[in-house]
């Protein structure tokens, strides 16, 4: 019943810069919260960024310094600006949603996953 569209990824060279668009459709009961996480070939997905419905945020260590996650106020379109990149962010991104308070970075806690969208660094 609950929708996600990730859309924004592509390729881009070190230092470069992307922003990551989710969309959700459908209904989500209240509360929840909306995370990113991202997984590269051979390595486990891992939380990058949640935010949930009060503004809260929690970011990986890897990425705090250079990745922002923001929604928009109609809270139907959760972001993840991406500075700095580095040819070890390249990984498929994933959004996800979860019911709760949050915010979280456990993959386990999220029902509800997005197909991604593959953003690719070079070097």
């Amino acid at each position: 019943q609950v929708q996600l569209v990730e859309s924004g990824g592509g390729s881009v060279q070190s230092g470069g810069s992307l922003r990551l668009s989710c969309a959700a459709s459908g209904y989500m009961y209240r509360p929840y919260y909306i995370g990113w996480f991202r997984q590269a070939p051979g390595k486990e997905r891992e939380g990058v960024a949640s935010i949930n419905g009060d503004g809260a945020t929690n970011y990986a260590d890897s990425v705090k310094t250079r990745f922002t996650i923001s929604q928009d106020n109609g809270k139907k379109t959760v972001y993840l600006q991406l500075n700095a990149l580095k040819p070890d962010d390249t990984a498929m991104y994933y959004c996800a949603a979860s019911r709760g308070i949050g915010p979280s970075l456990a993959k386990q806690l999220y029902a509800y996953w997005g197909q991604g969208t593959q953003v690719t660094v070079s070097s």
